[in-house]
């Protein structure tokens, strides 16, 4: 008798891993191959007489403690950089959802109504084209806290594209939908859900992606100068002060990452409630 011999059992979820992996590698290499050479380029300028910044390994030299151990909180504004990125992030999380909310709504008001936009669009053009640390000052007058002013630089930086492109969106919308639309006779809340939301999502996705950016960008700015408060802005401005400038170019990278992944996460999300046809 011959005894059959016993196939290994494959994991179906490993393998699509792998495949997945392999898929990926072509789309890698590029961007890790531009990385090592702006890396190696940075290396030699600053063994060049005179320069001031650190190269990238005696950045990671100075930095290995913040590197390897981000999670450490000793008290006060005396925490690791997650901690740090994580109290802003908290911050850009309240304020943009904010901005979301009330610039979603401005936004369907002035692309419906006409008069409202005659009257509106010159305060917004205005006042879109203003600084965020231009704001700080207002707010910490206005408010006279660090946090709420945060909060409130980063809801007025966030809000103007998702106005602008909310209102732009719900004015393409075709004539022919609006056609049939009267024809139908839909009551303004069927109206409103199945055919403005959906006809100016794309347009709202760009703007809340734009908005996420300037959100996380004005966090950045509004920590620097607001004082004694846990956070990457006033981290890179603390570290700077002491003249540590390894530890500013760390804080940098991890800026950078984190804006990353945060337009990673908002086109992710964007591709998972547009339908095919509008994507």
């Amino acid at each position: 008798m011959t005894t059959a011999q016993r196939r290994p059992i494959v994991n179906a979820s490993e393998n699509a891993f792998v495949t997945y992996v392999k898929k990926q590698i072509p789309e890698l290499i590029p961007p890790l191959v531009a990385i090592a050479i702006f890396l190696f380029v940075w290396q030699l300028f600053s063994f060049t007489p005179g320069a001031t910044l650190p190269g990238p390994i005696q950045v990671v030299k100075e930095t290995w403690i913040l590197i390897g151990w981000p999670f450490y909180d000793r008290g006060g504004i005396d925490k690791g950089l997650f901690w740090q990125v994580w109290a802003s992030l908290q911050r850009v999380a309240i304020g943009y959802t904010l901005a979301a909310i009330v610039g979603i709504g401005l936004g369907i008001l002035v692309g419906t109504s006409k008069l409202m936009s005659k009257a509106l669009d010159p305060i917004f053009q205005f006042l879109r084209v203003v600084a965020p640390l231009a704001w700080v000052p207002i707010a910490l007058a206005a408010l006279r806290q660090n946090e709420p002013a945060a909060l409130f630089v980063i809801f007025i930086t966030a809000i103007w594209p998702i106005l602008i492109n909310t209102s732009v969106g719900v004015r393409q919308i075709p004539s022919d939908y609006n056609n049939v639309a009267k024809v139908l006779q839909l009551s303004k809340q069927e109206y409103f859900f199945n055919i403005l939301i959906p006809s100016a999502l794309p347009y709202i996705f760009t703007g809340l992606r734009i908005a996420l950016g300037l959100a996380w960008l004005a966090i950045i700015a509004a920590e620097i100068v607001m004082s004694g408060i846990v956070g990457i802005g006033f981290f890179i401005w603390n570290a700077y002060q002491n003249n540590q400038v390894s530890e500013v170019i760390l804080a940098v990278v991890y800026i950078g990452a984190v804006g990353l992944l945060l337009d990673k996460l908002m086109i992710w999300l964007e591709g998972r409630i547009l339908p095919p046809e509008q994507k």
